[in-house]
């Protein structure tokens, strides 16, 4: 019985060993974007003389995988070779900081950081502080989307578990970071591609008594110091809303609420019609740029699975927006389905499943997540 097997994208897929004597290789295109092309080799080897490259590994008697599936989690052959003897990755990566102040830095840092990286810091304080993080040195893959490499600062004990304080890539510098408690997790995530030399950043445990703000700023009760003008704007920017506590006789102009109706036909029909942008966990700043961006999953739409995935990356590109303020991402029970769903079939591709579910709120509340 013959297998079909597709390929697309910009990633080269890996050696495959065919039981067959003969292949046939169709390559299609459509009337909208070209890309480079392809070439290919191909060699004639007796049974049983399966190999793959250097690079590859090679599992199931005969079937090869790039460095970028082993170790992720995932098993992606029948007999989970990929997933053996992986404790020693990420050995010297994240870590448990309790100390009132310290350091954090990417793995060789300021030399290149290694390939496949997922580092947790979780940073924890004494009660009655906020933790404040400062980046020093920055840099890494520079990409239109941080999806690839880049580091995120989560508001809480654990990645997914409170509000994202931002996620940054490229050469930037980000701004200094402050959590609204005494716990704060910074996760930095790097895929088998480009390398940079990371990042290097201090925090600070500061006690609430401590912290002052400028004249032309409010102080949250977390410590936090926001300027006046987002004070009664119709949204909370302090974690616990008191900026729009007491704004019954505010002088301040009426809200006016900056979802905007989802125009990219891709998202058309979700359980939500409104989103917002700029877009801070993806750096989209419009529409008209996430609807390039979802252009590289049309080509998915073959599969049977396409229904959860689409649910998946709009939800993601085009977040769900509240008109009484507030974006939600996607749950994280919408991505796990969408993995378990089309997990199988992008395997078959072959292709990684991009998404990282462990970053989106483990949550079923409408308040803290979407189901798009």
């Amino acid at each position: 019985m013959a297998s079909n097997i597709l390929l697309c994208g910009n990633v080269a897929p890996p050696t495959f060993n065919t039981n067959k004597s003969s292949v046939w290789v169709t390559f299609h295109s459509d009337s909208i974007i070209a890309g480079s092309g392809f070439t290919v080799q191909y060699r004639a080897i007796l049974p049983g003389h399966q190999s793959c490259s250097r690079e590859e590994f090679m599992c199931d008697g005969g079937r090869c995988l790039l460095s970028m599936s082993l170790c992720d989690g995932l098993p992606h052959c029948r007999d989970q070779t990929d997933e053996a003897n992986c404790s020693h990755k990420h050995k010297e990566c994240g870590g448990q900081k309790t100390d009132p102040h310290g350091s954090i830095a990417s793995p060789n840092h300021p030399r290149l950081y290694p390939h496949q990286q997922l580092c947790t810091w979780r940073i924890s304080a004494e009660q009655g502080h906020v933790i404040r993080l400062s980046f020093r040195n920055f840099s890494l893959e520079t990409q239109d989307v941080c999806e690839f490499d880049y580091v995120e600062v989560h508001d809480s004990a654990a990645a997914g578990a409170g509000r994202v304080l931002g996620r940054f890539c490229g050469t930037s510098l980000p701004p200094q970071l402050t959590s609204s408690g005494p716990e704060m997790t910074v996760v930095f995530v790097a895929d088998e591609g480009v390398a940079d030399s990371g990042f290097n950043a201090t925090y600070q445990a500061v006690s609430l008594a401590d912290t002052t703000c400028g004249p032309q700023q409010l102080a949250c009760s977390s410590g936090e110091c926001l300027h006046r003008d987002l004070l009664c704007d119709g949204w909370s920017d302090c974690p616990d809303g008191a900026d729009e506590h007491g704004c019954g006789n505010s002088t301040f102009p009426s809200f006016t609420s900056s979802c905007e109706l989802i125009e990219v036909e891709m998202c058309q029909g979700l359980s939500y019609n409104l989103t917002s942008f700029p877009n801070i966990w993806l750096s989209i700043s419009d529409q008209r740029q996430a609807a390039t961006l979802l252009r590289q999953y049309r080509v998915l739409m073959e599969l049977a699975c396409y229904k959860p995935l689409r649910r998946l990356v709009c939800g993601l590109f085009l977040p769900q927006c509240s008109p009484q303020g507030g974006v939600l991402q996607p749950c994280r029970s919408v991505c796990s389905g969408a993995e378990k769903q089309c997990g199988p079939a992008l395997d078959l591709i072959p292709l990684s499943w991009p998404f990282n579910c462990l970053l989106l709120p483990d949550s079923q509340d409408p308040m803290e997540c979407s189901t798009p």
